[in-house]
């Protein structure tokens, strides 16, 4: 039976104490009415934005209507989990040392753990249990960039921050370094305001994302992204970008480093971000040399694993042509393509080709 509006309203104190609990840094409530973000959608999608993430559009308008993915949705709990490793110090100048050093790996931030994907489902999860427990049967479902839903609209829309000319989400409390998921509910619950944008003049992320992929305010080319060249492209990439990737391997976090937000970053709660093997300081030649079974080792429980081990060496075979700028025909790193050179891979064979070349092997 659905809670009278006195108990809703209780019941929504509850939900948000019940998530700090379970390590949520914020859970906020919105509507679902997303009809402002459409046309939007629309126009980023016919514009081909989207590039080969045929996902992105075959579900329509449907990513921008949760009613229609989930009959009877009115409300949806949003929450918010930092991600940043719990140990550290200042996390942007090591980044940006590490972007300066050629021989470095660079993985983004948020990949240096365990999938997040599986950490926020298991967390939304045994909250929506706990509201079960409460009130008994209701309508619901969990979701952390899983399904057709037009996640970041609905944070802003429940207050967890704004959409930053990047495109992500941004809080004043904890810049842009979390991640996000949601509970697709139908109980009316009461809703949180949404907050205003305060980008105010900055530009940074724009001026300084490496290939130009934000063309504007909350205008971003994906098929130019970083992130998306070495995670969702699953082919070739193009020529013209190689060079501008420069030892970023999996993800880049270059705008977010721009963004004057994130020096309030806030670090994570939950071990399962913490890094693993090593990912925040190995050598582009270390991870070269992983062989499929210790990268499926390695990698298991972590989103990287979803790349393969052939886009993983097809990244890294990039890292190390870049590498090239700072130490042109370095033997270690000439030694590590060359063992590659004959891989099973076309794909790959054609990346380590490219990165001899600007060695001038």
């Amino acid at each position: 039976m659905i809670p009278t509006s006195p108990d809703l309203h209780e019941l929504a104190r509850a939900i948000k104490a019940w998530g700090r609990e379970l390590g949520f840094a914020d859970v906020r409530i919105a509507d679902v009415d997303l009809a402002h973000a459409e046309a939007g959608l629309q126009a980023w999608l016919a514009a081909g934005h989207h590039g080969e993430m045929d996902y992105m559009a075959s579900h329509g308008m449907k990513r921008a209507r949760p009613a229609e993915l989930v009959p009877g949705t009115v409300r949806a709990i949003v929450a918010r989990m930092d991600y940043l490793p719990r140990d550290g110090g200042d996390w942007r100048a090591h980044e940006a040392a590490r972007q300066l050093d050629p021989g470095a790996a660079v993985v983004s931030v948020y990949a240096r753990g365990r999938d997040y994907h599986k950490v926020l489902r298991n967390r939304l999860a045994q909250l929506a249990e706990r509201v079960k427990r409460e009130i008994g049967e209701y309508g619901y479902r969990v979701f952390t960039d899983s399904a057709p839903v037009m996640e970041l609209p609905l944070a802003a829309k429940a207050g967890l921050g704004w959409r930053g000319k990047h495109t992500l989400l941004l809080s004043r409390d904890a810049g842009s370094t979390f991640f996000i998921g949601e509970i697709l509910v139908d109980l009316p619950l009461p809703v949180d305001e949404a907050t205003s944008g305060h980008c105010g003049q900055c530009s940074n992320c724009i001026d300084l994302c490496p290939t130009q992929a934000i063309l504007g305010p909350g205008r971003l080319d994906a098929r130019r992204c970083i992130s998306y060249l070495t995670i969702e492209l699953k082919g070739s990439i193009p020529l013209e970008l190689r060079p501008l990737i420069g030892n970023r391997i999996y993800g880049c976090d270059d705008c977010q480093l721009a963004c004057p937000w994130n020096k309030f970053a806030q670090r994570a709660v939950l071990p399962d971000f913490d890094e693993r093997n090593g990912l925040g300081d190995s050598s582009l030649v270390e991870l070269f040399a992983w062989e499929e079974e210790e990268f499926n080792r390695r990698t298991e429980g972590s989103p990287i694993r979803r790349i393969g081990h052939e886009r993983w060496l097809r990244n890294l075979a990039v890292g190390l042509g870049n590498a090239a700028a700072g130490r042109a025909g370095d033997p270690a790193i000439v030694a590590a393509l060359r063992a590659r050179a004959q891989h099973p891979s076309e794909l790959v064979r054609e990346h380590v080709a490219w990165a001899l070349e600007r060695h001038g092997v």
